[in-house]
């Protein structure tokens, strides 16, 4: 089976005065991550969409998708981690209760990207059955400074190699469990992307083309732009 996984355990602390979780606000009379998960609902390859949410949240959650998605079957909300990878395992383990088949893919989102298209839907299934892991990744276009104090510059990395992370990321379950479960505590607190622990443990991580549009709603000026994006949606940056 094809998986999908929202993740939805943080509380948006970045957002300011908010009184909920971002992922929750609304943009075009729907929440956000409302936009989000009605992507992974219509991609004819996504068999299971997983949510996983803050267990303070979770009635929010529960009573979005009473509002929303009542008739839809294809819909289950599962309590988040203390992180985001503990989110995913919690996720993960509800795929296995569904399925378990060695083949089953799981492909990870962010509540708070609702502009990712079909078409990098199905890019990260193709690749995540072919490659076992990938990412979802554009080109950088600033300069990336790279500093280990904080204070001054240790390297600045060619453009040209770098690239900056957005989601899906996707995966084999099975290979994510190998990869979790090798983990020791110590790796799990410092390490907060999936993709990393996979490099870690010497898997290589495919690329998959994402888009500038496919932005992470972070702080409120983020918030400003999406609702201008989803009230004026144009077809180069809502292409499926």
């Amino acid at each position: 089976m094809i998986f999908a996984g929202i993740l939805a355990g943080g509380t948006g602390t970045r957002m300011g005065n908010y009184t909920i979780p971002k992922q929750f606000l609304l943009i075009a009379d729907r929440p956000i991550i409302a936009h989000v998960i009605d992507k992974f609902i219509v991609h004819s390859g996504i068999d299971k969409v997983i949510v996983g949410v803050n267990e303070n949240w979770h009635q929010y959650m529960t009573d979005i998708q009473e509002k929303y998605y009542r008739e839809v079957d294809k819909l289950v909300i599962v309590p988040g981690g203390s992180d985001r990878n503990g989110t995913i395992s919690a996720i993960v383990e509800k795929t296995k209760e569904i399925s378990g088949a060695p083949e089953d893919i799981l492909v990870t989102h962010d509540a708070v990207r609702p502009f990712v298209t079909l078409k990098m839907i199905s890019e990260n299934i193709d690749a995540a059955r072919k490659y076992g892991v990938c990412d979802t990744v554009i080109p950088a276009t600033d300069t990336i400074v790279y500093s280990a104090n904080g204070e001054h510059i240790t390297d600045i990395p060619l453009r040209n190699n770098t690239y900056q992370g957005q989601t899906p990321q996707s995966f084999s379950v099975r290979l994510f469990e190998e990869v979790y479960s090798s983990m020791s505590g110590e790796e799990l607190q410092t390490v907060t992307d999936a993709c990393k622990m996979f490099m870690l443990k010497g898997h290589k991580v495919h690329l998959v083309e994402g888009s500038v549009s496919n932005m992470k709603i972070t702080y409120p000026y983020d918030y400003k732009i999406a609702q201008i994006m989803m009230e004026n949606p144009e077809d180069d940056l809502f292409a499926v």
